[in-house]
C-alpha cells in the first residue's frame, strides 16, 4: 500500500527535499548523526533512504552505506544522485546477510511500513552483535488533529484520539499523496524488544538552537514532540 503510494510521489518528495525539509535540516539531522556515532569504516544499512540524503551523508563520514528501498523510482534517483551502494528491496524481507553490517538507520520510515514487525525483526537480524539500530519516527502527533487556533491565529491546543488503534492514514502535502501508518507507541517497543534488541537512548528531540521557538513554522517543535528518536543495541 505505502510503496504504490511513493512511486506516484517520487517527483514531489524529491523537490521538497531540493527546496529544504526544515524537519529534517534543523531539527532531525542533528540528532540522527549524533546518535550514530563515529561511522568511518562502519557498514551501514539505510532502510527506506529515499533519494539518499542521509546515505550520502553518512558516506562522507566514511561509512560504507547500502541504501535500500522499495521503490524504483527513489532508488534510480538515490543512484544518479552519487549513491554508491542501493538496493531496491522492502524492510519486511532484506536481502542482506545475518550480522552483516555494524549499523542500521531507520529515518522516519517505520510509519511507511505495513509489516513493521517484521521489518524490525530483520534490522536486527543483518545486525552484528554489538552493532546499532538507529532510528526516528513520527510521535503520537499521526494521531492528533491540527492545531487549533484562537481568534488571532495563535496555536492553543491539538487533540488526539483513537491513539491505541493501529490505522492507515492517508497524507496529501506539497503534492505528495502516500499512506503511512499510526501506531501507538507501545506496538513499537514491543517489536524491539521482541527482536532481541536492547534501548539505549530514547529521545522526544527539540532544536538545540532555541531561537526558532520565535519561527512560526518550528514553534510546533517546541510545544509538542513531532518526532522521537532511538538507539538500540544487538547484544555482543
Amino acid at each position: 500500500m505505502a510503496e504504490a503510494s511513493w512511486a506516484n510521489s517520487v517527483e514531489a518528495w524529491i523537490r521538497r527535499i531540493d527546496e529544504g525539509e526544515p524537519n529534517r535540516e534543523l531539527l532531525l539531522d542533528p540528532v540522527m548523526l549524533d546518535l550514530c556515532g563515529e561511522v568511518r569504516g562502519v557498514r551501514v544499512l539505510d532502510v527506506g533512504c529515499g533519494e539518499g540524503r542521509f546515505s550520502r551523508m553518512l558516506e562522507a563520514r566514511g561509512a560504507t552505506t547500502f541504501a535500500l528501498d522499495p521503490t524504483a523510482g527513489m532508488v534510480a534517483a538515490a543512484k544518479a544522485r552519487g549513491t554508491h551502494r542501493t538496493i531496491r528491496a522492502a524492510a519486511e524481507r532484506l536481502p542482506i546477510a545475518p550480522s552483516a553490517v555494524g549499523l542500521v538507520v531507520s529515518y522516519i520510515t517505520l510509519v511507511d511500513i505495513e509489516g513493521y514487525g517484521e521489518a524490525i525483526a530483520e534490522m536486527a537480524r543483518v545486525l552484528a552483535p554489538g552493532g546499532a539500530l538507529v532510528l526516528c519516527n513520527s510521535s503520537f502527533v499521526t494521531a492528533a488533529s491540527p492545531w487549533v487556533r484562537d481568534e488571532q491565529g495563535r496555536r492553543t491546543y491539538r487533540t488526539i484520539d483513537r491513539y491505541l488503534e493501529e490505522r492507515p492514514l492517508h497524507l496529501e502535502w506539497a503534492g505528495i499523496s502516500i499512506t503511512n501508518w499510526h501506531r501507538p507507541l507501545s506496538a513499537y517497543m514491543q517489536a524491539f524488544l521482541g527482536a532481541g534488541l536492547v534501548l539505549e537512548c530514547f529521545l522526544e528531540p527539540v532544536p538545540a538552537d532555541k531561537s526558532l521557538r520565535d519561527d512560526p513554522y518550528c514553534e510546533d517543535w517546541f510545544r509538542v514532540p513531532e518526532f522521537v528518536a532511538m538507539r538500540w543495541r544487538k547484544p555482543a
